[in-house]
């Protein structure tokens, strides 16, 4: 007997909707990085400095975490999750590329906003859309997809505006950013009908935008987040990573724009580590569980941060520090997003995704600031040692707290994407 197209369609966990996400996350991504890579520049011309940039960013980071809260659930109704993930892309796109036509900071600061209040808004609906087109079992390799996609972008971003910059200029280089991120919108939008034409059900959903904590809560979700929590707060931005390096090689003997240099072709590295190791992270969450995949992403980053605070003027102990956290960060990422996938039944997850999204912000925000703190009150090793604390305390917790996820079922067992009982169980 031939098998129906759908069923035989949706055994092929690489569709074109995964691809799509994927492709999604790595136009947007490099939009948005070349542009980060020239916003120093910019801003340093428009006669503002360190200060102003960073109450930029950190503002930006806030927002995004408030709109990942709202945009959870509104990605619960599946006709306007497809809108919310299409706008958000655009709106991104829109903003981002209009930064190089400002004429003052202030534009720069609200262009930025709204960009990344954009950006936090389509996160759930684009994470609603993946967990769609897969089964339960494929959860892990279809994030490490979209993750591997965002952290490829994240190396095309710099690498664009430094080969740009010398030849269009700061503000026009800004502006071809608009290109990949309008790509990221067609690539989302195909990926959100491909999702459409796959769907089997449709979940019951409550409109509105309250957020249900207490359900969340019953079905299993707050020990979850406790240990990803405690990963964000020890997740330091990149910026503080490529600092470390390029004093270390000014300290060791070389010269200031060499250093630069070399900082940031450490920065790609972390960036292609990063990539490679979503994809191994999504196989292993869907063998082994989410949970042990994140316990080796903050071990992986706990012997990084101890080489980057360690080290002196060794380029190799350096590199390794930055490698090491591109592993941390691939594994760790990846397995956040199967971690509450897996965790919720299908009418909760999208307010899962929001909640995620607002402890990533948070915690990213807060161990930037306080380990910038303290690098700037004591010292380096200090600063690295209290993220690594942070770590500890997340291989710690993932160790003693809180039940385990489910597990894909046993091979063999047919599962129905959207149709799981109160416990997540399939």
């Amino acid at each position: 007997m031939t098998e129906p197209p759908a069923a035989a369609d949706r055994r092929s966990w690489l569709s074109r909707g995964v691809v799509g996400v994927g492709a999604a996350s790595f136009f947007s991504d490099s939009g948005h990085e070349l542009t980060t890579s020239l916003l120093p520049s910019l801003v340093t011309t428009l006669g503002a400095g360190p200060g102003a940039l960073g109450i930029i960013d950190g503002v930006s980071d806030a927002l995004t975490g408030l709109s990942k809260l709202t945009g959870g659930p509104l990605a619960a109704d599946p006709e306007r999750r497809g809108r919310l993930a299409s706008g958000g892309y655009l709106g991104t796109a829109v903003a981002t590329a209009a930064i190089g036509a400002c004429t003052a900071v202030w534009q720069i600061a609200l262009l930025r906003a709204f960009a990344w209040i954009s950006r936090g808004l389509r996160g759930p609906a684009r994470d609603m859309t993946l967990t769609s087109l897969v089964e339960r079992e494929q959860y892990g390799r279809a994030a490490g997809i979209e993750r591997a996609g965002d952290n490829a972008g994240a190396i095309l971003g710099p690498v664009l505006a430094a080969a740009l910059v010398g030849v269009l200029g700061v503000r026009a280089s800004i502006g071809v950013s608009f290109i990949p991120g309008v790509l990221a919108a067609v690539a989302i939008t195909l990926a959100v009908r491909e999702a459409r034409r796959r769907a089997v059900t449709t979940p019951n959903t409550k409109p509105g935008l309250q957020v249900r904590i207490r359900e969340l809560h019953r079905a299993g979700l707050t020990p979850q987040l406790v240990p990803i929590a405690f990963f964000e707060l020890g997740n330091l931005a990149t910026t503080l990573l490529i600092l470390r390096a390029t004093r270390v090689l000014e300290h060791a003997g070389t010269g200031a724009t060499r250093a630069a240099s070399l900082a940031i072709f450490l920065y790609a590295a972390h960036n292609a580590v990063a990539a490679g190791s979503s994809l191994l992270a999504g196989s292993t969450v869907d063998r082994f569980g989410p949970r042990p995949v994140l316990a080796a992403g903050a071990t992986s980053y706990l012997a990084g941060y101890g080489l980057l605070a360690a080290v002196h003027s060794s380029s190799a102990l350096l590199g390794a520090g930055f490698l090491l956290a591109g592993l941390g960060i691939g594994l760790g990422e990846t397995a956040q997003t199967a971690l509450v996938a897996l965790a919720l039944p299908t009418e909760l997850r999208s307010q899962g995704f929001g909640l995620l999204g607002l402890v990533q912000a948070a915690g990213d925000l807060g161990a930037t600031v306080v380990a910038g703190a303290l690098w700037a009150a004591v010292g380096a090793i200090v600063a690295f040692g209290y993220a690594a604390g942070w770590m500890l305390l997340a291989v710690l917790a993932l160790a003693v707290h809180g039940r385990t996820v489910p597990g894909p079922p046993p091979r063999g067992e047919p599962t129905t994407p959207g149709r799981q009982d109160k416990d997540g169980q399939p």
